[in-house]
């Protein structure tokens, strides 16, 4: 065991996290160079008392930033310190260009969705099917588009604000709906990711506390820490976001923002009802506290009741609203937008403005004739017929599919649902095994903040054939179900867990 290594049980900052941060400092001083193995995790976990898990989540974000690199059957071993680091001189004066050298090794052949296989069934990239795309009709529009008398104004830089005539549909759309206001304005984004992202960079410093759901989005985990933000999990139940726990969250972490996917929340699925978003709005205007709503999925309602977004139940101006095109219509656009306040618009704008000018004026123009054209919303309804038969295939699947014991959410939407297999089960360490037997999915520690759930994984199921799902299912379970057989070889039923 690393003798330098001392974890504080007692105390508020998760152990995978005081982790992370013992071996992200060390890398970064020099003390572990490139090259060093770090050390097994079943070995550090067994020397250190700890859940195997617990180990494999500080080593994933390590790898997220790029510091070390698994290698499969070898280990994982360092790569390089932040980029930061590098710039800022850490380290002898001879190794900074190794390092380099050594960020370009790693990004060559650091493993891609490609690697799994064309076969593979994949429920791990929550995408829409590119087999829904309406390409005959997105062609229509690209030739209206491009036969405009002003197309060389739009192939001309144009407002970081975004392309004037999407922007005024858009914020006439939100007043429409009720979304903003009087004091409000909107900015066209690279998506809802550049919205978060240019959020941060205006709100936040390192050391800021940013109140998230635990499971959350990963892009989101990633791009908050490697801002330097604390992550202050709240977890996720059957109504999303518990208002309770974020109230203390709220009392005793003193967070900065409140970052919030109330309709079909990724990774879990779940939606909060109106009785919870109130309650929501509510504890963030007591604290002083900003909300900022991530709304790529609303959209995709297959049954039930469309529920207000939070920036049209906040009263108070407390509220941003990041939506995007990309689950329903074509992700590779990068088209989305922030409604809010008129004084922190201003601020994303020069942000924006500073990252890269402004939004591909093409992309923006095609997409509004698009929307005008009135094809946009006749593939919405052919997307939420295929989504409602996907995601009622994929719940039929689990029913008939998975072990005993096996528990997952039922949303009314989105792209996703959470399964939580029975212990002993763990989801990540089944996953090479499923990936041999032609599955893929994403297990439970990509989206843990505070919470480790080794069963857990997230099923996305929008982008596959009502078949592949049940086949992939089929094949899930049946391994799922072996290794339970294994685990409990007598026959004998787990115990339950009270």
């Amino acid at each position: 065991m690393d003798a330098l290594l001392q974890l504080d049980h007692g105390s508020e900052v998760p152990l995978y996290r005081q982790l992370y941060e013992h071996f992200a400092e060390r890398i970064r001083s020099g003390e572990l160079g490139i090259g060093e193995r770090l050390p097994a995790t079943r070995e550090l976990a067994g020397s250190l008392g700890l859940n195997r898990t617990t180990v494999a989540a500080a080593y994933e974000m390590l790898e997220a930033e790029g510091m070390i690199a698994g290698r499969v059957g070898k280990g994982s071993f360092v790569t390089s310190a932040t980029v930061a680091g590098e710039l800022a001189g850490r380290g002898p004066a001879s190794q900074r260009g190794v390092r380099w050298g050594a960020l370009l090794e790693r990004s060559e052949t650091a493993p891609t969705s490609t690697a799994l296989g064309r076969e593979t069934i994949s429920f791990a990239t929550s995408w829409p099917s590119r087999e829904l795309f309406p390409l005959d009709e997105f062609r229509l529009s690209c030739a209206a588009v491009t036969a405009r008398a002003d197309l060389a104004d739009i192939l001309q830089l144009g407002s970081p604000a975004g392309y004037e005539p999407l922007r005024r549909y858009l914020l006439a759309e939100a007043h429409r709906k009720g979304e903003a206001g009087a004091a409000d304005d909107l900015l066209i984004t690279n998506g809802c990711q550049q919205g978060l992202d240019l959020v941060g960079r205006v709100l936040l410093r390192p050391g800021d506390a940013v109140a998230v759901e635990d499971p959350v989005y990963p892009g989101l985990k990633s791009l908050l820490t490697g801002m330097g933000a604390r992550l202050a999990a709240v977890p996720v139940g059957t109504n999303g976001m518990e208002i309770p726990r974020l109230v203390r969250v709220l009392e005793r972490e003193r967070p900065k923002l409140i970052v919030v996917t109330p309709d079909f929340q990724n990774p879990t699925g779940a939606t909060q009802p109106l009785a919870a978003r109130r309650g929501l709005l509510e504890a963030a205007r007591a604290a002083g506290v900003p909300v900022v709503e991530n709304d790529p999925y609303s959209e995709l309602r297959y049954e039930g009741q469309p529920l207000a977004a939070l920036k049209q139940l906040d009263e108070h101006g407390g509220t941003v609203l990041l939506r995007s095109f990309s689950k329903a219509s074509f992700p590779g656009l990068r088209v989305g937008w922030v409604v809010g306040p008129k004084p922190l618009l201003d601020r994303l704008r020069h942000a924006k403005e500073a990252a890269d000018l402004h939004s591909d004026q093409l992309s923006q123009a095609v997409l509004l004739e698009f929307a005008e054209s009135g094809r946009l919303e006749a593939h919405r309804r052919r997307l939420l017929e295929a989504g409602g038969e996907r995601l009622r295939v994929t719940l039929e699947a689990c029913r008939e599919f998975l072990p005993p014991g096996t528990r997952w959410t039922r949303p009314e939407g989105g792209m996703n649902l959470w399964v939580s297999l029975p212990e002993p089960l763990d989801a990540g360490e089944m996953l090479p095994r499923a990936q041999k037997l032609g599955v893929a999915y994403l297990p439970a520690r990509y989206f843990a903040v505070s919470r480790q759930e080794p069963g857990g994984l997230r099923l996305s199921f929008a982008g596959l054939a009502p078949q592949q799902i049940r086949d992939g299912l089929a094949i899930i379970g049946k391994l799922a179900a072996a290794e339970l057989a294994s685990a409990h070889p007598s026959g004998e039923p787990a115990p339950a867990m009270v």
